[in-house]
This record gives C-alpha cells, sequence and structure tokens, in this order.
C-alpha cells in the first residue's frame, strides 16, 4: 500500500505559490525566484492578441521594474489538482500593483520538490 501524500503535497504546493504571490505584493523577484524552475515559462495574450512571453526571468524583470509594492493586495489559490508528480493550480489576486491577474500554473514534483515549470495569465482591470 502507498502513503497516502496528498494533504502533503497540497500543503508544498500551496507554499510555493505563496511565494510567487508575496514577491508580487512587496515587487520583489527575489522572494518568488526559488518557486520557479530555471527551465519555466510564462505566456499570456497581449493588447494586440498575439502571445507574448517566453523565459521566466521576464517575469522576474517585470516585477522588480513595473511592479510597485502593494501591501494590501489580496490574492488566493483558488484550486489545486494533484496528480503523482504533475499539479495545475490557479490564484486569482487584486490589485497588484494597480492590476487584478488570474493565473494559471503547471508544477512538476521534481527530486521531492514542486517547482513551477509553467505560467499563463490574463489580466483584468483592478477593482
Amino acid at each position: 500500500m502507498n502513503k497516502p501524500t496528498y494533504v502533503h503535497d497540497y500543503k508544498a504546493i500551496s507554499e510555493v505559490l505563496n511565494k510567487y504571490i508575496e514577491g508580487c505584493k512587496q515587487a520583489k523577484s527575489s522572494i518568488m525566484k526559488s518557486a520557479f524552475s530555471p527551465q519555466a515559462t510564462m505566456y499570456s495574450v497581449g493588447p494586440d492578441g498575439k502571445m507574448t512571453g517566453g523565459a521566466i526571468p521576464i517575469l522576474f524583470e517585470g516585477i522588480d521594474k513595473d511592479f510597485r509594492p502593494s501591501p494590501d493586495a489580496t490574492a488566493a489559490i483558488t484550486r489545486i489538482e494533484i496528480v503523482g508528480t504533475a499539479a495545475s493550480a490557479r490564484i486569482d489576486a487584486n490589485d497588484m500593483s494597480g492590476i487584478s491577474f488570474t493565473d494559471f500554473f503547471h508544477l512538476l514534483k521534481v527530486d521531492g520538490q514542486w517547482t513551477v515549470v509553467s505560467k499563463i495569465f490574463q489580466a483584468h482591470a483592478a477593482p
């Protein structure tokens, strides 16, 4: 019989995602970097309807250059789905540096640690 790990994995994934949330709130990519695989990617659709993004350093640069601290911003992990060493999650955030987001993450459990391997997002006008 296998030892159940769902609750442990759920908590571990939540910790990884909370690093991302806190990095956004403080406008410091150094807080979130450990949540992401060095090979991670990030994509979205720009105002022109074209896909934009690429390697994860694009996110870190944007956080450090374009974000401002948003201590009153709110965010919620609204979904985590886990199957073995693969997971998918959703975060909804309001008023992070004046913008609201819906983020979708894919994570893998590599060498026993959960890491984000991809992020796609939709930006919304802040409420």
